[in-house]
């Protein structure tokens, strides 16, 4: 049994956070764990409050599982403040754990802040050069890069600039694409360039997609998967999610999470 941590904050809402990377580990059959960095009140319309844990309770919940059960890869979300991004750092080295997956989460879909800024920096001495693959969306990106990103061309010279900071593998997302028709990731292994373009869906239930698409490379890897693989895989997860809407609360809706595999079993059941 392969086993995922996630390091992230709580979404009172079930759709982001480390709720949505349990359903997602859950989906593609990898035990789950998680260690909370803060409690969200949080439902579609937005978050309400944010309550950040000390560093010393996520420094205990990582302790815990790296002591007993361990992990086979690792994934961190909201993070809020350099001192948790500080001994989340410490505990990943202390447990040799390198199938790091960084989800650089700053800002909720409503708006409300998830990392202070002065955060900014220790995300990047600490954490980024342990990351084997970091899933910025093109505004968290521009953040960490200080770049202004609209053309293909520019998400390869930001993968390059995040690439120089110790990550291994940069995957930036094209969700907040300007293209109407479609939306494209790219993948730097600090080699070659690869693309993952989509059809782009209208619809405003997309909340929770960046915890999953980073939650399905993390298993993926857990599983023993290449990073290329993962995030095809993570790619067409996402769009089943995104495809097959729930329709759940008023404003920016969960996705699916169980859409990926009901469509797989569809089509074993049409081969029959």
């Amino acid at each position: 049994m392969k086993k995922a941590l996630t390091i992230a904050g709580s979404d009172s809402g079930g759709g982001a956070g480390i709720q949505a990377d349990l359903k997602t580990f859950q989906e593609l059959e990898v035990f789950g764990m998680s260690a909370l960095t803060a409690v969200t009140a949080q439902n579609t319309l937005g978050v309400h409050a944010v309550y950040p844990m000390s560093a010393e309770a996520v420094i205990k919940q990582i302790e815990a599982i790296g002591e007993d059960i361990g992990a086979d890869a690792v994934k961190t979300g909201m993070l809020f403040n350099a001192e948790i991004i500080e001994a989340v750092a410490a505990q990943l080295k202390f447990y040799g754990w390198e199938n790091l997956v960084v989800d650089p989460v700053m800002i909720a879909k409503g708006g409300a802040s998830l990392l202070q800024m002065e955060a900014i920096s220790a995300l990047k001495k600490y954490l980024l050069p342990r990351s084997k693959v970091i899933t910025p969306n093109i505004p968290e990106a521009e953040v960490l890069t200080g770049m202004v990103i609209q053309s293909i061309q520019d998400k390869q010279d930001a993968a390059k600039r995040l690439h120089d900071y110790g990550v291994k593998n940069v995957v930036i997302k094209g969700g907040h694409d300007e293209n109407e028709s479609e939306s494209t990731d790219v993948l730097f292994d600090g080699k070659e360039f690869f693309t993952f373009t989509s059809q782009r869906i209208e619809t405003k239930n997309t909340h929770g997609t960046g915890c999953t698409f980073s939650a399905v490379i993390t298993a993926e890897l857990a599983k023993g998967a290449a990073v290329y693989e993962s995030v095809l895989k993570a790619k067409d997860f996402i769009q089943a999610a995104i495809e097959d809407q729930l329709g759940i609360g008023q404003g920016h809706g969960p996705t699916n999470h169980w859409a990926y595999r009901k469509r797989n079993i569809a089509r074993e059941l049409t081969r029959l």
